[in-house]
């Protein structure tokens, strides 16, 4: 094929492959590749120089990203056009946040200020007195709220917030026995109000309020939903329904009322701040074109390892414990968005979309699976993320060694080396070459961690644009749901293996 896409690629994979430490010798490599988005009271840096993007690389891509018409599926994006062409849906997150199509803009600040006036009311008393919130969810609505009450809510809970979603009644259990439930709220927070895993949690949370005293239960519920009708026919009051748009998808729901946890645990003020993070880099990345713009050339070193070094994972360590969750939350991010086997057209893609995205926290990490990065036969590009200010009140020498070893940690990975007296032992030896990049931030306030997270989704957005993929569909996750349906309902035929295997559980 001769098209744009397939001569750029093409162009791509022809290039020169130096080493870092060839790219290294070139003069101000460092402020090249690394940039800031900055506020008045913060800021993040993105240092992407340990990469092997060089001028030769990000003119290649910069050439793919024009090809793609990243400028106009970018206005797409924003403008809301039915970008989402699978389902003839916009993917309005943005207008969330303040960017977007005007009336999308209006409907969001009219819904965050419905939401905030129920918030308020419960932090002043209105509905009883309130200690603790039972957030029940699934897949976004869940992983958002827990990563942002995980991060922010350490010190300054208003509320205690339980986030669950796994089916499994453990899960709910725990969140039981941390909660009484005379001063518990639950919020249940489903896009269609179907969701069997939500509503089977919600149903049993009911239950158990009934059992702990509470006289009426569904008076202490709060629905978070794009189909208020549902919520309303299942129970929940009027004025504890708060809806958001059928534009916004799971994964990028936080911005609306599936943020409800976050603004009840540390206030909407915080909420607010996390929303003003996100805004600035959303006003980046529409304002911003070619390699300037730090989520696009995020992509570029995305599809610079899948596609031309042939990288099937990409790890994500946080050196912050308040930031331990973000690696799960940017699982579903990346691979649901972009774990596709078709591009928008329907045509088969032509080569590897996302990779398997995986991580932890450091310092734990270094003594778990930093061994396979810096002498195991994969290579794996590494995002380092940090914070200059600590979020303890500790001996300032806890988080100077945090720091000293995430920084060290991608020293070693670009500069390799053999740690014997003689320098000549193989199993002592460290190949080096290995790319990582750091997005160091100010402090980890609202702010930033708003900020952080819509950097990821544009860079999400921005590899889908060059993959040439839909990232805002999720038919992946169906089918087996589908054949959980079927054998509930006795209707299904399977293979031996798994019809032997329900009947040992006593389901077959």
């Amino acid at each position: 094929m001769n098209d744009p896409v397939s001569a750029a690629w093409e162009n791509l994979r022809a290039l020169p492959q130096p080493t870092l430490a060839e790219l290294f010798e070139a003069p101000a490599r460092v402020e090249q590749l690394s940039d800031r988005i900055e506020w008045q009271d913060g800021g993040i840096t993105f240092d992407w120089s340990k990469t092997h993007l060089d001028e030769a690389v990000l003119s290649g891509f910069e050439a793919l990203a024009d090809a793609c018409d990243f400028a106009g599926r970018r206005a797409a994006l924003l403008s809301g056009e039915r970008i989402n062409n699978t389902e003839g849906r916009a993917a309005e997150h943005t207008a969330q946040r303040g960017v977007g199509r005007d009336a999308s803009v209006e409907e969001a600040e009219a819904l965050h200020a419905r939401m905030r006036m129920l918030v308020e009311a419960i932090h002043a008393g209105a509905l009883g007195e309130v200690r603790h919130l039972i957030h029940v969810g699934i897949g976004g609505s869940a992983l958002g709220p827990a990563l942002a009450v995980d991060a922010l809510a350490r010190d300054l809970a208003l509320v205690d917030v339980h986030v669950v979603s796994n089916i499994d009644g453990c899960a709910l259990e725990a969140a039981f026995k941390a909660c009484d439930p005379a001063t518990t709220m639950v919020a249940v927070a489903s896009k269609t109000f179907t969701t069997i895993e939500t509503m089977t949690n919600a149903a049993s949370a009911l239950k158990w309020l009934g059992e702990g005293g509470v006289s009426d239960p569904f008076g202490r519920v709060v629905a978070l939903t794009a189909s208020p009708d549902k919520a309303v026919e299942w129970g929940v009051d009027e004025s504890r329904v708060l809806p958001f748009p059928e534009t916004v998808g799971g994964r990028y729901s936080l911005w609306s009322s599936i943020g409800f946890p976050v603004a009840l645990a540390v206030g909407w003020d915080e909420f607010s701040q996390m929303l003003a993070g996100a805004q600035l880099v959303d006003e980046h990345f529409r304002d911003t074109d070619g390699r300037a713009n730090l989520c696009l050339r995020a992509a570029f070193a995305d599809q610079y390892y899948t596609r031309l070094r042939g990288c099937q994972t990409r790890a994500v360590f946080a050196y912050d414990e308040r930031f331990a969750l973000f690696p799960s939350y940017l699982q579903q991010l990346e691979m649901e968005s972009n774990g596709k086997l078709v591009k928008a057209d329907g045509t088969p893609v032509d080569g590897p979309t996302a990779p398997i995205t995986w991580g932890g926290v450091g310092t734990d990490a270094q003594h778990a699976v930093f061994q396979l990065l810096h002498q195991g036969t994969n290579l794996v590009p590494v995002d380092f993320i940090a914070s200059i200010a600590p979020g303890d009140d500790l001996d300032p020498a806890h988080h100077a060694i945090l720091l000293t070893n995430c920084f060290a940690q991608g020293a070693a990975l670009m500069a390799g080396g053999n740690m014997s007296a003689d320098g000549k032992d193989p199993a002592r030896a460290f190949p080096g070459d290995r790319p990582s990049a750091t997005i160091l931030c100010d402090d980890l306030d609202a702010a930033t961690l708003g900020a952080l997270i819509a950097f990821h989704e544009h860079r999400t957005f921005a590899n889908a644009v060059l993959m040439e993929i839909n990232p805002f569909d999720q038919f992946g996750v169906e089918l087996g749901k589908k054949m959980a349906k079927d054998i509930e309902a006795g209707d299904a035929q399977f293979d031996a293996s798994t019809t032997a295997l329900l009947q040992a559980a006593g389901l077959g």
